[in-house]
């Protein structure tokens, strides 16, 4: 079941937008015997802090736990006086704040949630024992519990009624005014994280690229979001050759020929900051002549996760209209086929910013993708008010293998100047959205150096990222040349801003959902104090 309006009971000081996506309806309550809920799942770091929500639901879990020692870290299901009649406890366990964080809270309020599913609820009503030292806890338990209620696209398309996990989500909180707050933000941040699931865990045919533009168009009609999509195969070649390239193979099979969409959003009131973000697309990656063997294909669906984020963060600008922002977004949406009319290895191609190009893996399509759509924003930043470009992509296996399930970010130099990846990590550790920070050396940029006569880059070596030193660092140096944004560094007469998020580790695997990242960090850092 889809739900797509504001769900909070009460009447709202922001006029949000009508068109919220999340798993389930969310209503706020603050006494713990409403009678509306079936199951009140508590989720707290240990019994002490229950105690401060009831003295009797404290009482009966120490009576529990005077028989079953393990319910303090595995939690169990009660029955409980209450209306509710069923109490599920969902520990976080002890928290070692040197190197736990604020994700036990969305893990314990998923867990709790699921058990209670199980247990045959269906209205669980979410209540958070307070903790000093995590200030959004409530707020992450929500994300969390809406993650685990997320049904895929596909499913809910062809069995809308038993993809319905629940009936309604509850969420407790003593002041109404405060609780009513949290949920509305939560509901406009798992919007984003819902529609970034949508379309980053689509197959390759239910997000071929022209359905995946029709799904953002549907999206955002009546929105403060304006949508521009480009299809012509003339326009591409003339002023995007990079993905012309990769899209070549694909546009022989009319469903399969690529997009680029543009998206526009511009807040109230004088302009103070600009977000340009571009999100790799690519709705299945064959490798393309350089295939991908060994049965190592499988999961590439997942590979235009970047431009689902790109899309999932204009759905949080849209719900929570921040003021003085402005955001002009581009998702570059493309099949990487393999066939007779597909890319090669050793093609020259002369990039949109008029360099040069050897190619030398047809399977590094993503940053060919982008870099094209990137060089694009870069000539608008040019001319907008505080500007930073990033480009948002599940790049490298190599991210994977030297980060493991968490994305990689890194700053170019005048990013850098202004500490962007430091702050916008802190940022994600606020809301469980965590990144960890590479930097850009000059290796890199020489790596990406042709030392053919007349050319100016080489798009990638032969070996596989996993296998190549630095091999998620020399992408984004690729880029910034390919793009023309050397011109535009530290020394130059007008820097910009520019960082790339590899999310190839954090994007989520296949049985797992999409996870939605970066959506939630960077919202909280370059929006998250109009929350």
């Amino acid at each position: 079941m889809l739900w797509r309006v504001p769900l909070v009971r009460n009447q709202s000081r922001r006029k949000m937008s009508s068109n919220l996506r999340v798993a389930a309806p969310l209503r706020a309550s603050t006494t713990l015997s409403d009678g509306q809920f079936d199951s009140i799942v508590v989720v707290a770091t240990e019994l002490e802090t229950v105690g401060q929500l009831s003295g009797d639901i404290s009482s009966l879990l120490r009576k529990q736990l005077e028989i079953d020692s393990a319910v303090a870290k595995e939690g169990c299901v009660l029955p409980t006086s209450l209306p509710s009649k069923r109490l599920v406890y969902a520990p976080t366990g002890p928290v070692n704040r040197d190197y736990d964080d604020v994700r036990r809270y969305a893990e314990s309020a998923a867990k709790g949630v699921k058990r209670a599913l199980s247990a045959g609820s269906t209205k669980p009503l979410l209540v958070v024992a307070p903790d000093a030292r995590f200030k959004n806890a409530t707020l992450v338990s929500i994300l969390g519990a809406l993650e685990v209620l997320y049904s895929p696209l596909q499913y809910r398309e062809v069995r809308p009624l038993a993809s319905q996990k629940v009936k309604e989500l509850g969420v407790y909180g003593p002041n109404a005014d405060e609780l009513r707050k949290t949920i509305e933000l939560a509901q406009s941040l798992e919007s984003g994280r819902y529609v970034a699931r949508d379309l980053g865990g689509g197959d390759p045919e239910r997000m071929a690229p022209p359905r995946f533009a029709s799904y953002v168009q549907e999206l955002f009609a009546n929105s403060p979001v304006s949508v521009e999509v480009i299809s012509n195969r003339k326009v591409f070649e003339k002023e995007y050759p990079l993905f012309a390239a990769v899209d070549r193979a694909a546009a022989s099979v009319e469903r399969h020929e690529g997009r680029i969409i543009y998206l526009t959003y511009e807040g109230e009131g004088p302009i103070t900051k600009t977000l340009l973000p571009c999100g790799k697309g690519i709705t299945y990656d064959t490798g393309g002549a350089d295939i991908k063997a060994g049965g190592i294909m499988a999961g590439m669906s997942r590979d235009k996760c970047g431009a689902a984020a790109v899309v999932g963060l204009f759905q949080v600008l849209a719900s929570l209209k921040p003021k003085g922002i402005k955001a002009i977004g581009g998702c570059a949406v493309a099949r990487n086929s393999v066939g007779e009319e597909c890319y090669v290895s050793d093609e020259v191609i002369v990039s949109r910013a008029g360099k040069i190009i050897r190619i030398g893996n047809t399977d590094a399509e993503g940053r060919m993708v982008m870099t094209d759509v990137l060089c694009k924003l870069k000539e608008i930043a040019v001319n907008e008010v505080e500007p930073h470009l990033f480009t948002i992509a599940t790049l490298t296996g190599h991210a994977c293998l030297a980060l493991g399930g968490y994305t990689a970010l890194i700053d170019n130099g005048p990013a850098r100047q202004q500490n962007f990846a430091t702050k916008v990590q802190q940022a994600g550790e606020e809301l469980g959205d965590m990144i960890e920070i590479s930097t850009l050396r000059r290796e890199d940029y020489s790596f990406t150096r042709s030392s053919g006569e007349g050319e100016d880059l080489l798009q990638s070596n032969n070996a596989p990222s996993s296998r190549t030193p630095r091999g998620h660092q020399f992408p984004a140096a690729f880029m910034i040349e390919a793009a023309g944004l050397e011109k535009h560094g530290i020394d130059s007469a007008k820097p910009l801003r520019y960082s790339h998020f590899d999310i190839a580790g954090a994007a989520g695997d296949y049985p797992a959902n999409p996870s939605g990242v970066p959506v939630l960090a960077l919202a909280n850092h370059f929006f998250g104090e109009q929350f």
